[in-house]
């Protein structure tokens, strides 16, 4: 066998891994969403109480992305990524045996969000530490793909698991995927690193980007997060109210999320291509997604169809650009870095739910969509300053 065709093998296990990781790591959460039905009737909970799971996994994964990032940097990405991958393997096990109070799911979901705050930034590093820089930009992209192909498999486990065998089952899977994932790092340790600069001895790197522009580029993590979550939280009931069928609701969601992973590989390939245009990519996308939350506002059900390919293409494909933006400028900083960010995406995706629930219980789906397109707009201006404050720190 070639060297060739060797380092290609190890770079596609390394892909692998990283992609089933990231899938693995943010399932629970969106299981807990996908079974919320099942799991308010056995549990005894209403509404209120599943806003209060999901804002217990976003608030954990907030407050430990920092540090946690920092230990993936100490640690290395695959022992970091390992640890994740139990964590969150331990949680589904224990969600599907354990959780049968609301305080118990509540307390075993915030747990996955700190499971997810290490994974993260481990899989960047990963893939900043053991790929080539020509094949970064499709590897982040097909890594952030994870979370989008998580939502489908979770929509895909209601009639397969929850309506059939019972919703406990959709978690054992969930652990079986972590599981995989954990498997999979076994190559993943062996692969040595292509061409990323390194410090072999010594403390672990630190951002090559100061935290000034970092903390500032998770502002605009926020106002994006925010904006883009009202899609996956709120398209369906928004597509219904306007007189969308179900059942064409529920598909309409799945076919934004399949063009959502599609737009984010294809991109990933083309900034490989031109790295340096980036985070003006990111402006441009969020600009377009601005215009298509303006349009959902009009609240019609031929509108929300027409414009939802757009919505999910553009104002939900962006954060694998942003990402390897990040990661492409810390190359050995990669995990610290990113803990840096990522903590801008779990506080939007923290808050823009809230918002858009509360906008839409006092005033409207108009009000609510007209506010993610503010907000879609803010996050476009401050990545606009921030591609400057990146490019020349």
């Amino acid at each position: 066998m070639t060297a060739t065709a060797v380092s290609a093998g190890r770079d596609r296990r390394i892909l692998t891994t990283a992609t089933v990781a990231t899938t693995g790591a943010v399932l629970p959460v969106f299981l807990t969403g996908a079974v919320g039905v099942q799991l308010r009737a056995d549990l005894d909970f209403g509404e209120i109480g599943l806003g209060l799971i999901f804002a217990s996994y976003f608030a954990a994964a907030a407050l430990g992305s920092f540090s946690l990032g920092h230990l993936s940097q100490r640690t290395g990405p695959v022992a970091a990524l390992r640890v994740g991958l139990v964590l969150s393997a331990i949680v589904s096990l224990s969600v599907a045996a354990f959780a049968r109070s609301l305080v118990w799911l509540t307390v075993l979901i915030a747990v996955a969000g700190l499971a997810n705050a290490i994974t993260q930034p481990a899989t960047n590093l990963l893939l900043a530490d053991r790929l080539p820089a020509r094949r970064l930009g499709w590897a982040v992209g097909l890594k952030q793909s994870g979370m989008p192909l998580a939502s489908m498999l979770a929509g895909l486990s209601v009639p397969a698991l929850a309506t059939t065998v019972g919703w406990e089952w959709a978690y054992v899977v969930g652990a079986l995927l972590s599981v995989l994932a954990l498997a999979m790092t076994v190559g993943s340790a062996s692969a040595e690193p292509s061409d990323t600069p390194r410090r072999p001895d010594g403390p672990p790197a630190s951002p090559d980007t100061p935290r000034r522009v970092l903390w500032f580029l998770a502002l605009g993590m926020v106002f994006g997060a925010a904006a883009a979550s009202g899609l996956g939280s709120f398209l369906v009931s928004a597509a219904e109210d306007a007189g969308v069928a179900p059942g064409a609701a529920g598909l309409l969601l799945s076919a934004g999320s399949l063009i959502g992973v599609v737009v984010r590989l294809v991109m990933g390939a083309r900034a490989g291509l031109h790295p340096e245009r980036t985070l003006r990519t990111v402006a441009i996308m969020l600009t377009l997604g601005a215009a298509a939350f303006g349009l959902l506002a009009v609240h019609r059900a031929w509108v929300i169809i027409a414009v939802t390919p757009l919505a999910f293409g553009a104002g939900w494909a962006w954060p694998g650009l942003f990402n390897f933006a990040i990661v492409r400028a810390n190359r050995r900083g990669a995990g610290a870095a990113t803990g840096i960010t990522q903590t801008g995406t779990y506080l939007g995706a923290l808050g823009g739910p809230l918002l858009f629930g509360v906008m839409v219980d006092q005033w409207s789906y108009t009000a609510a969509w007209s506010a993610s397109a503010v907000l879609a707009v803010a996050a476009a201006a401050v990545f606009s300053v921030g591609d400057r404050r990146l490019r020349h720190s």
